[in-house]
């Protein structure tokens, strides 16, 4: 088999931030990277999956809904993909998940789609632990530009 374009990248390397991971079609990828690859320090599963669930609530109800496709963790915990429509700009996906974090970073009350009858795994959840990781991720981002979205070689 091939290997895939994600497994290419040299994740020794990888730094917090975003990059453009590649483009199929209509369709761009995103590497939200919140945490430093083989860095030992990974995304809680409570923090990831309430981050899960506030990111994909504020940008599928953003200006933007109508592009955006997927919001979803990576196996390793180390950060998000987020997929749109090429019908949006690098520096308007780029806004969007500046947006998204700040939302999470500031949110407080219940949880959407946190109930049992919205969610396999509703217990699991840790909103406090989502706030930081939307903090740290903000100070990443705060003057990340389109030029920023290339991996470092």
């Amino acid at each position: 088999m091939n290997k895939i374009a994600s497994f290419t990248v040299n994740h020794d390397k990888l730094e917090k931030g975003m990059y453009l991971s590649r483009t199929d079609g209509d369709v761009i990828t995103y590497d939200i990277r919140m945490k430093k690859p083989n860095g030992g320090d990974y995304l809680g599963n409570g923090a990831l999956h309430t981050f899960e669930h506030l990111f994909a609530t504020y940008a599928r109800n953003s200006a933007l809904s109508d592009s955006v496709i997927y919001v979803g963790p990576m196996g390793c915990r180390t950060g998000f993909y987020f997929l749109v429509r090429n019908n949006i700009s690098h520096s308007q996906a780029i806004a969007l998940v500046k947006k998204s974090f700040e939302y999470i970073a500031r949110f407080s009350g219940e949880i959407p789609g946190a109930k049992r009858e919205e969610c396999g795994n509703y217990r699991e959840q840790d909103l406090n632990g989502a706030k930081e990781t939307a903090k740290d991720m903000l100070s990443v981002l705060q003057n990340w530009q389109t030029e920023d979205l290339k991996y470092k070689e």
